[in-house]
Parts: structure tokens; C-alpha cells; sequence
């Protein structure tokens, strides 16, 4: 069996999944959090797959909880070993072959997952002043992992990595060259397991090679991006140096002049961190709406609060900015999909989203948009000229299928 575990580790929490991925099942999943505090708490759930001798097969689950103290990832993972030995499935009837590790920064350093060595470990490390809120957690999953699954392969597979292929007028900066040079500053781009996954799903489901295609995917999530792929390579995308440039997002600013830092560190006094925490923890939805979930935004626009409206209309009108421009960027487009959370549910910011493209050949269809599947689906019409998805992402499964591979070729 080629069993393979995917560990997404934060600085206090981490979640887990294990998958077989013969059949790309997930066997069991889980989530270790509070890591540090008086309560850690952990969840672990089974999933038994039934073949009822019907198309879709039955999923049985049952979840397992757990409070007691976590000190520390190292503690953390032999809470999870105990969930797996107490309730199943067995590690050693369903050994591990990989370890795939989601890292948020692999710099211009890593293009593809990367099999973990002490090197990369010291790597991670020192890409960690490019994300300072996630790769010193990631670091620290990766070091109690190796130590509780030693002799196995263990994956780093890196956000940044699928947006390698950008070309140099896409990624560079206008600053000085060598200051940038001398501090890394440039355009790295994120959600790219996403990205990726999501992008190769849709030529999968329309019986298209990757290579032919010219495609936006619009990661529509608390945190969102957009990505322009050309022949299955990122040639353009919204988030930059860091996740915060691009889209308006659920906390997060998205584009900004960068003299309104300068303005508000003269005018209002602001400090640097307290430009940071404004930028990504108080603007976005949440800034101009007081409520950073896009379901509560669609309620207080239906409830008539202007300070809503003006927001959802924000969110749109930058949602068909970048739909524009990477339009230019890719010369025309075959597919537009969406993904994530607001993506995936929602049918009004998909179809605000590309009410504007007629001209482009873009044609919703308003009842697909409506309707709801499990799987992907169309929701453009059948005259339209660029076919529009609903894709599902499954960045777990991405990664998983990153690690099994980078692992063989080791």
C-alpha cells in the first residue's frame, strides 16, 4: 500500500491527514491545537470506506477527542501516534512510505518538493524572516515528525514552489535592484498546492492536456489569490513578496499605495508592527465591514448596511481587476475556475466576479451557478467561449501526491 501522511504544522497547532493513495482515500484525519497552553486539545477521525456495490461508496466516520496539556509539537505528535494505535487505522498494518510537510516560504531557493535533510531543515529556518508567522511553526512540525517516524522520507512541499516559472518581469519589483537583491524582495506568489491542483483538475475534467490550456484559477478563501497558468506554468500572480498583496481578503488589505504606510506612520504614529497588524489582522472585509466571513457580509448587504455594500462592491471590483489584466497577461483564456471556500459556495461573487467579461466571451449560466455539486462542474453556458469551473480543492491530496513522488526519486 502506498500510504503516505500530510502534516499541515502552525506554531500552536497542527493538522494531519492519512491517505492511501492507491485509491487517493483519506483513511484518517485530525487536528492537534492549543499547543502550549494549560488545555491542548486533539481530535482524530477514522474513516472506514464501505463497497456497497453502488457507484459512490459508503464513508463512515467517527471522531475521537481529547483534552490534556501539549507542551509542544514533540509531545503533539505522540498524542497523534496514541490516536492512531487507541482507534486505528493501525500505523503498522497502514505504514507510512512519506511524510508530506506543507511550508508556506521556500524562497527562490525551492522549485519543487524537496525530500527533508538537515540542509533543508537550516533552509526553512533561514527563509523564515520572508514568513515570519509560518515557517518557524512548519520548522517545528517537521523536527518532532522526524523524530517520531525516523527512516521514513519526509517532503517538504513548498507554497511558493508552483510559482517559479513566473518570468522576471513578472516577479521583480521596481526598487532598487541591489537592495532587493540583498533582501530577497521580490514576487513569490502562495497557494500554489492550490493553484496547481486545481489547475491540472480542470484539464482532467474536461479531457484537456494542461499544456493547451491557458487558465485563471481564483483561490477564493479567507485569504485569496488569483493565478494566470500557460501551458500548466504560473506566468502571473496576485500575492507577493508575502500573502498580503493582491485580492481584498477576509483580514487582509490586499493592494495598497505604499505611501499610505508613510502617511499613517507620520499622521497616525504607527509603529511597524502596528502598520503590520492593521494590514493583515484589521483591514480586508473586516476593516470596511466590522465581520470578516463572507457569509456574514452577504447577510448585512441583504440586511441594507452600506458599510457592507461598499465593502462586497470592493471585493468585486478587485476580483474584475485582476480578471482584466491576466486576460492581457495570457492573450484570451479557455478556463476560469474557482476554488476554496467563498469560490466553491458562493454563486453571487462568481458571477459578480465575471459579469463585466461578456466581451471577453465569458457567459454564466445562471442556474448551473446556482446549483450544487460535490465535484467539479461547469457553470458557463454552452455558447460561452472561455468555460468556466467550480473546482474543488484538495490541497492535502496535492501534497501527498508531491511527497510519494519526490520520495521515489530520492
Amino acid at each position: 500500500m502506498s500510504i503516505v501522511l500530510v502534516v499541515n504544522s502552525g506554531s500552536s497547532s497542527f493538522k494531519y491527514q492519512l491517505l492511501d493513495m492507491a485509491s487517493e482515500r483519506v483513511l484518517a484525519s485530525g487536528l492537534v491545537e492549543r499547543i502550549g497552553q494549560d488545555a491542548g486539545k486533539a481530535s482524530h477521525t477514522v474513516r472506514t470506506w464501505a463497497e456497497p456495490g453502488r457507484p459512490a461508496p459508503t464513508v463512515l466516520e467517527a471522531t475521537h477527542e481529547l483534552t490534556q496539556p501539549i507542551p509542544d509539537h514533540t509531545v503533539g505528535f505522540e498524542v497523534m501516534l496514541r490516536a492512531f494505535a487507541d482507534h486505528g487505522p493501525s500505523l503498522e498494518e497502514h505504514p507510512p512510505v512519506a511524510i508530506g510537510h506543507r511550508v508556506v516560504h521556500g524562497g527562490a531557493r525551492f522549485f519543487e518538493a524537496t525530500v527533508i535533510n538537515d540542509l533543508v531543515e537550516i533552509n526553512i529556518d533561514e527563509l523564515s524572516v520572508l514568513a515570519p508567522l509560518h515557517n518557524p511553526g512548519a520548522l517545528q512540525g517537521i523536527r518532532a515528525a522526524r523524530a517520531a517516524f525516523a527512516g521514513i522520507p519526509h517532503v517538504a512541499v513548498f507554497d511558493t514552489a508552483f510559482h517559479q516559472t513566473l518570468p522576471p518581469a513578472a516577479y521583480t519589483y521596481a526598487i532598487d535592484r541591489e537592495l532587493a537583491a540583498k533582501h530577497r524582495v521580490r514576487r513569490y506568489g502562495f497557494h500554489g498546492t492550490s493553484h496547481a491542483y486545481v489547475s491540472a483538475k480542470a484539464a482532467e475534467f474536461l479531457g484537456r492536456d494542461t499544456t493547451q490550456l491557458k487558465q485563471i484559477v481564483f483561490h477564493l478563501g479567507n485569504g485569496a489569490s488569483v493565478t494566470a497558468i500557460d501551458g500548466g506554468r504560473s506566468v502571473e500572480t496576485s500575492m507577493g513578496l508575502t500573502p498580503l498583496e493582491g485580492l481584498v481578503m477576509g483580514t487582509r488589505s490586499g493592494d495598497l499605495d505604499p505611501a499610505v504606510l508613510l502617511h499613517l506612520a507620520r499622521r497616525a504614529s504607527l509603529s511597524i508592527d502596528d502598520l503590520d497588524t492593521l494590514l493583515n489582522k484589521r483591514s480586508g472585509v473586516l476593516g470596511l465591514a466590522g465581520v470578516s466571513d463572507m457569509r456574514d457580509l452577504a447577510a448585512a448587504v441583504e440586511a441594507g448596511d452600506a458599510d457592507a455594500q461598499i465593502a462586497y462592491d470592493v471585493y468585486l471590483h478587485r476580483l474584475r481587476a485582476y480578471a482584466g489584466a491576466y486576460l492581457a497577461q495570457l492573450g484570451g483564456v479557455d478556463v476560469i475556475s474557482f476554488t476554496a471556500g467563498i469560490g466553491e459556495n458562493s454563486p453571487e461573487i462568481r458571477a459578480g466576479a465575471l459579469e463585466t467579461l461578456g466581451f471577453a466571451g465569458v457567459e454564466i449560466d445562471p442556474e448551473r451557478n446556482a446549483a450544487r455539486a460535490s465535484g467539479p462542474r461547469v457553470i458557463s453556458t454552452d455558447a460561452s467561449r472561455v468555460t468556466v469551473l467550480v473546482v474543488p480543492t484538495n490541497e492535502e491530496l496535492e501534497i501527498a501526491r508531491q511527497a510519494l513522488s519526490a520520495s521515489a526519486g530520492r
